[in-house]
Order: C-alpha cells, then structure tokens, then sequence
C-alpha cells in the first residue's frame, strides 16, 4: 500500500532512526537567539502578541522563563509548548539542530502551514510530538491519508501519539504494539478499520486511549482490557465494535471515563463496571444492552454522568443508584424499564437532568422534592398515574418539565402557576381534569401543552368534552362539521391558488416570517431562526466565502468567531461549536438541542446579544448572533489600544453577554467546561 501523502511517512522513518543520529551541544544564547528569529517569522495578524512578548533580545538571559518553554538542568531546552496560541507560520526558519535536548514539541490548535522540514529528526530525544489540528501540506494535500505504516513499530521510545482528526483509512498495523512505553494514544476522527490487533494488550502503560468516530469492528477481547490497567480514560465511542462488554472491563480501577456509546454492543451490562470506584463517567447509549440495570453502579460514589439510553434494558431501576450523590445527569430513556420511578432518587440533589422517557414505568410519580438542583425533568410516554404532585414547586430551578403521554389523572396543581423559571412544559396526553390552568407561568400558554386531556377545560367554554349530550346537539354538531368541512375546501382552494401565485411571483423579495428547521440535523440547511430574521444560513455562509480565514475575527473557550456582511448591509457574528473540545455534542438528543435553541432565541433583554438561531453543516454546529463592533471588554481593559481607547469615565458602559444559556450543551466532563471562556464581545456567561 502506498500513502497518498508521504510526508507522514517519512516523519516515521525519520524518527525511528533517532537513535542513530548524533547529538551535538549547544548554548542556551543560541537557542534564545533561534528562536527569537523564528517568532519573527510568525503572523500577529491572528494571535496575541504579548502571548509571547517574553522571547525578546532584551531577556535573552531569561530562556528558561520565557512562555511555553521548559529547560534541563543544564538551561537547554527541553519543552516546547504553543498549543492552541492561535499562531499561523510555518517550520521553515525552526532550527531544530540547536535543541537536541528536546523531549516534548507541541503545536497542535494552531495555524501551521507548509511542509514539516526533514531536520524534525534531529530531535533525538524527543518522547511527545504533537502537530494535530494544524495545516501541514504537501503539495495539494492537507490532510494525512492512506494507512498507518508497519515502520511506526520502531519508535520504541515514543509516549504520546496523537494521529487524529486526519483521513488515515487502514487497519491498525500489529507493530504499534512495540511502542510499549506509550502513555497515551489517540486515533480518532478518521477512517480506521478491522479489528483491535492482540499485540495492543502489550501497551501495559496506556493512561489514554482514543480510538472513537473510526469504523473498527470485533469485540473488545479479554486478553486486551486486563492489560490496561493503568488507563484512565477509555473512549472506543462511534465505531462498529460488537460482541458483549468484557467483565474484564472491572479490573481498570484507575478508570474515570469510559465512553462505549454508538456502537454494536450487546449482552448485559457486567457487574464488575462496580469495581471501578473512581468512574467520573459512564456513557453506554446507543447500543443494544439487553437485561437489568446492575445493582453495583450504585457503588460508583464518583459517577458524575450515567446514560444508558437506547438500549433493550428491562427490569426496575435499581434503589443503589440514590447513592450517586454526585451525580449530574441520568439518562435511561428509550428502553423497557418497568416498575415504579424510585424514591431514592430523591436522594441526588445535584442532579441536573433526569430523562426516563419512552419506558413502561408504573405508579405515580415520586414526591421529588429533595431533586433541588433538577433544570430538566422528562417523564414522557410512560404509564404514569395519578396526580401531579404539588411538591414540584420545591424545584426552584427546573426548566423543563414534560409529563406527556402518561395516565396522569386530576387538575394541575395551582402551586405550579409561579414557577417561573419553568419555561418549557407539556402535560398532553393524559387524562387531567379540571379547569385549564391560565395565571402565573400558564397565562398565553401553547394549547399543544395541555392537548389529548379531554377532561380539561377553559373557564367560558366549559368541559372540552361531555358524555351527556344530547341526540339533537349530536345532529347540529354534525350539521356545524358538514358548514366547517364545505367552508374549509372553498378557503383551501383559494390558498391553495394564492400559494401557486406566491410560488411564482418573482418579483417578491420578502422572506416569509417563519421559525425553520429541518428534521435532518446534518442537512446543510438544518436551522432554527427567529422569526424577523430574513437571511438564511447558506447566505451567510456565502458572504464569508465558507468560512475564509480573512472573516476570522477571534477564538473563544469552545470554537471560532467570523463576521459575515450579508448583501442586505445586514452584518453577523457565526460562533463555530468546537466539537473535538466536546466530543459528546453529537451525542445530545438533537430534539432537545432544537427546544433549547428556540427557547433562547426568544430571550430579549437589553445585556443579552441578540441569538439569531443555529444551523448545523459537515458535522459542525453553528450559532448566529448580532454583531457587535470594537471587539471584547478584556481587549479593551488590556489590549494594546486600551490605554488610549477605553479611560475611566468610559468604563460605566453596560456589558453584552453572549451564548446565553448555551455553554450547558457542551460536554460537561470537557477539559474546558470550569474555564472562564469566550471571545470577542461573544462571551458565556458560565451557566454551568
């Protein structure tokens, strides 16, 4: 086989004759010096500069304090850090002959571009390499691609490899398995396939494994999982894997996340997963489990996020998991779980969400009053009965409420009217009674909120539905459909024609004032916007010529910020979601992400930018906000044109807050989510 591009290639060679390349000294002045006229070589255009304004001629004595750098003893160079600085440059002026003290060169998130220089293998020390998530080329390609070389077996020193997000399309070579001082490995986000080579159970120091979005098949054997016990994060998510979970799988104690979701597994959930006492996350869904939930999870005192979604799960929850009193989010919707919802659940008052939807839950709903933390709260399509209890107000923070398509009988508690942070409800499909509820949080409710409760009814119409009607009221009914039946086919087909003229008039320039969306959430124009906004998405993506780098205006927590000047003058900032920093958004139930984008873009309040909607493309989501000129408060406070553009007296400007309500879509365990983040004027206010 032969790669398509070659350079990935010759990196290998090149570092697996390290060994043999000689070293030579060199003094810290001509390193400072070095690296100095390399920074000079590098754009500011796009990047802070006083993120480096330590590498200067006037601190060359200082090597060893300089950002991003790391020395030996000796005041050489050992480290060599710019990760996710926004840099864009390339190698060509790098003189990697001065550092061959060099044990760890990262420059992923960044903006590299052109060749990587074959004097990369001067670097014989080198035990961490990371280029990722930059713009390497060689001639016309930009990605690495054909399979990963059998050659990659002999850097028998290498710790950390981290080949993802590239389009590699092979099998893993058996050979990886010699590089058995890796620590950490990452292959994800490309088009590997086949099965887990049995020599991977040589990698006895695996502190992390990332294999997820790829396309690999077989089962996880036995003879693999116990030999990584040192791991501690094991993600193997979106892929073909198959066959049972291991009950080896209970030896990994040093386990805290383990992410299996979206693929083929099947069998019962192992009761060793009890053993691994310091799990942070356990995410399962999307596959085909089958049998009960198993009683041990509740011994997983550290388990933060549980969802075992989408599954053939049957039996009752277990009563152990009120012992996970730090838990966040429970999500066990879309099996056959039987049995009544128990009251040990009350028990997790930090519980954020709780999704037990689409089971066959019995009884009545719990008195939950102890879930004071709960924002989400969904009950929906179960045999729920009796009465809504009134002890729901106690959750002074819940936002989301559906207890639609259950048998819940009786009036709405009015003890519900003044919860006004509950902002999104259904109580359809039931069998409640009583009058409809129209003060506090129910005045101008939606109708489709309380629809399929023929016992409910407004104050002046009276009860929706009688069954002592009488025979004649029966016969003016039918009279009353037969007027409606004959009235309406007149005024359809007069829309009917007005539509086909509106059609095509193509004089009308006037967009129609709707809310669209799309049930297709990859579909390019899969999009939810307000309804005053008259562009679309394809529009905007048009005037940033699809998302050219001279739109770019700025970099926050979790993605990038571009402005794009419509035809109309109209201008906008698009938020692009950064999903290799949250690799679980995909895994958000899309229609849920729809209900929260719609209820945020209903949000007015003269602090609050303005969120226009979302859109999803290639995999990638987007939010689309106004535009807001002069850039971030933090530049203008510190920036370079703070000390002449912003003084005191101006200072008592009323602050804009952005992602309002969106930073909680993101990947909780995410090595962002406890950052202040944001960019440009476009910040979150951290609802986390």
């Amino acid at each position: 086989m032969q790669l398509k591009t070659t350079t990935f290639h010759y990196i290998l060679l090149l570092l697996s004759a390290l060994p043999l390349i000689k070293t030579t000294s060199t003094s810290p002045e001509k390193q400072a010096e070095s690296l100095i006229k390399w920074k000079d070589d590098l754009s500011s255009s796009s990047w802070p500069p006083s993120l480096l304004n330590s590498w200067s001629l006037t601190n060359l004595n200082s090597l060893c304090n300089w950002t991003a750098i790391a020395c030996t003893k000796t005041n050489t160079v050992s480290k060599i850090d710019l990760s996710n600085m926004q840099i864009t440059g390339t190698l060509a002026l790098f003189d990697f002959s001065l550092f061959p003290n060099l044990t760890h060169f990262n420059l992923s998130g960044n903006y590299f571009r052109g060749p990587i220089p074959s004097a990369i293998g001067n670097l014989s020390r080198l035990t961490t390499l990371d280029l990722s998530g930059n713009k390497f080329i060689e001639e016309s390609q930009n990605q690495f691609s054909g399979p990963i070389p059998p050659s990659i077996g002999q850097l028998r020193e290498l710790q950390y490899l981290d080949l993802s997000a590239n389009s590699l399309n092979s099998s893993i070579p058996s050979e990886l398995g010699l590089c058995t001082n890796l620590t950490h490995l990452s292959l994800s986000s490309n088009n590997l396939n086949g099965e887990l080579p049995l020599s991977l159970s040589n990698l006895k120091s695996l502190v992390q494994l990332d294999l997820h979005n790829n396309r690999f098949i077989g089962q996880i054997l036995p003879s693999l999982v116990s030999n990584w016990t040192e791991l501690v994060s094991l993600n193997l998510q979106q892929n073909n894997f198959g066959g049972t979970i291991s009950a080896e799988i209970g030896l990994l104690t040093q386990l805290q996340y383990l992410r299996l979701y979206s693929n083929e597994f099947s069998g019962e959930i192992p009761q060793s997963l009890g053993n691994l006492s310091k799990l942070h996350v356990l995410y399962l869904f999307d596959n085909h489990l089958t049998g009960e939930i198993p009683q041990s999870l509740g011994k997983l005192t550290q388990l933060q996020l549980l969802d075992l979604s989408n599954n053939h799960l049957t039996g009752e929850i277990p009563q152990s998991l009120g012992k996970l009193t730090q838990l966040l989010g429970l999500y066990l919707k879309h099996n056959h779980l039987t049995g009544e919802i128990p009251q040990s659940l009350g028990n997790l008052s930090g519980l954020w969400r709780l999704y037990l939807s689409a089971n066959n839950f019995t009884g009545v709903i719990p008195r939950i009053s102890g879930l004071t933390g709960l924002f989400d709260l969904d009950l929906s399509s179960n045999s729920l009965s009796g009465a809504i209890p009134s002890e729901l107000r106690m959750l002074t923070r819940l936002q989301y409420f559906n207890a639609s398509h259950n048998n819940l009988s009786g009036e709405i508690p009015s003890a519900l009217d003044h919860m006004f942070t509950l902002s999104s409800y259904d109580f359809s499909y039931n069998k409640l009674t009583g009058p409809l509820p129209t003060s506090g949080i129910f005045n101008n409710a939606p109708k489709s909120a309380f629809v399929g409760n023929h016992g409910l009814r407004s104050h002046a119409e009276g009860p929706t539905e009688s069954k002592s009607s009488s025979t004649k009221s029966k016969s003016a009914n039918k009279n009353m459909v037969s007027v409606f039946l004959f009235s309406f086919l007149g005024f359809a087909t007069v829309a009917i024609a007005i539509a086909f003229f509106l059609m095509f008039h193509k004089r009308s320039k006037i967009r129609p004032q709707v809310i669209k969306t799309s049930q297709n959430f990859e579909d390019y124009e899969s999009m939810i916007l307000q309804e005053e906004v008259k562009f679309t998405f394809r529009e905007v993506v048009k005037a940033m010529d699809d998302f050219h780098e001279k739109h770019y205006i700025g970099r926050g927590g979790f993605g990038r910020v571009y402005k794009a000047e419509l035809e109309s003058g109209q201008v906008v900032a698009v938020k692009r979601l950064n999903t290799n920093d949250s690799n679980d958004i995909p895994a958000i139930n899309l229609q849920s992400f729809e209900n929260e984008i719609r209820t945020l873009t209903t949000i007015r309040h003269r602090n609050i930018i303005r969120l226009y909607g979302f859109s999803s493309r290639r995999g990638c989501i987007f939010l689309l906000y106004e535009y807001l000129q002069r850039g971030s408060l933090g530049k203008a406070l510190y920036g370079v044109e703070g000390a002449t553009e912003l003084g005191w007296p101006t200072r008592d400007f009323e602050p804009r807050l952005s992602d309002f309500g969106t930073a909680r879509l993101l990947s909780i365990d995410s090595s962002n989510w406890t950052n202040i983040v944001g960019s440009l004027g476009y910040m979150a206010p951290g609802d986390r």
